[in-house]
């Protein structure tokens, strides 16, 4: 078997292009003006030759820098994150950046793994987009005093940048347009509340809208992802205890969204047609759906780059006060939302 050749170091180019590694520091350093034409040629000849690349990790700890950011994502699988992702990478590279993911898969005993890894990497600062991560693990990034920031998730008392959604306009917008369209019973399905801010701030936004039309019936339900069994009998029951309304379902995010079509299905429920559905987060799959799926998009790719631009601006000494960023939704309406016969 053909073992890998050994990579050249800076010693092997000094050694090729006769001359020492303060010289050929000063070349990869942009010093080259320290360099005479000749030597400046025999460097290049020898990186050439020895394919030499530099260890961009050594020359950061060399200069107290790695411009290393640490991702931590809850689950990777999520359209929503993955399009957060994109985001967060494309700033990296525009402001010189590597990024550094750790997908925890809402596994506690991975949360504690990334930490020591981010640690071990010695990153510069952290974006956490992970609405479900524990508040004691979060709490303890913190206590590493490296800037850090807080996509679509705020603690109480947690002293941190926060970028999202701005989830009581856009639940507020996707409400009304229910209301506008004739639906007398709404059902706001969510996972469990627990603290996630995401949630409540939408649930709440829901309830003070359909306030406006006395008239309406709006509850809310919660139910954890992949329990069909549960999601069944909740749709179920909303049906049966308004039978002769017209309802409707809003969806608290795009997983759930999935869960609540498929239940749908099982029950032969057509949304568009017997019953109304919107959910918050485009998905690429809504408008192939029957008459298509309502959907409250966020733009995520500004927040996940928005957030990344925000921890940096934190590296390089931004001490202006705490924020918190956020960005309007855009309702995406198709035939699942539209007002039943």
């Amino acid at each position: 078997m053909k073992t890998r050749p050994p990579r050249a170091t800076i010693s092997d180019v000094a050694r090729t292009a006769k001359t020492g590694k303060t010289s050929v520091s000063r070349y990869l350093n942009g010093e080259q003006n320290l360099l005479s034409p000749d030597l400046k040629a025999r460097i290049e000849q020898a990186i050439a030759e020895l394919d030499y690349r530099p260890s961009q990790m050594a020359r950061g700890l060399k200069r107290g820098r790695t411009r290393l950011i640490g991702l931590i994502i809850a689950d990777i699988t999520n359209p929503y994150s993955v399009d957060v992702l994109s985001g967060i990478e494309a700033a990296c590279r525009s402001h010189g950046f590597t990024l550094l993911m750790c997908n925890t898969n809402n596994e506690v005993d991975l949360e504690q793994h990334y930490l020591q890894l981010l640690s071990s990497y010695q990153v510069e600062g952290i974006v956490v987009n992970a609405v479900g991560m524990r508040e004691d693990v979060l709490r303890q990034l913190q206590q590493s005093m490296l800037p850090m920031v807080l996509i679509d998730r705020k603690i109480p008392d947690f002293a941190c940048d926060v970028v999202g959604l701005n989830n009581p306009e856009a639940a507020q917008q996707a409400t009304q347009h229910l209301l506008d369209n004739g639906y007398e019973a709404l059902l706001f399905l969510s996972e469990p509340l627990g603290s996630v801010n995401t949630r409540r701030e939408r649930l709440a936004a829901f309830f003070s809208s359909a306030q406006s039309q006395p008239a309406v019936q709006a509850e809310n339900t919660e139910v954890a992802l992949h329990q069909p069994a549960l999601m069944d009998a909740a749709l179920r029951d909303f049906r049966q205890r308004h039978a002769g309304k017209r309802c409707a379902i809003v969806a608290a995010n795009g997983a759930l969204t999935l869960q609540v079509a498929r239940a749908m299905q099982r029950l032969n429920l057509n949304w568009g047609e017997s019953i109304g559905l919107l959910g918050f987060d485009e998905l690429e799959w809504a408008a192939l759906a029957g008459p298509g799926i309502t959907t409250l998009k966020q733009p995520t790719w500004q927040i996940g780059y928005a957030a990344l631009e925000k921890v940096i601006a934190r590296i390089e000494g931004d001490d202006q006060p705490i924020s918190e960023q956020v960005f309007s939704g855009e309702l995406i309406v198709r035939g699942s939302s539209q007002r039943l016969r």
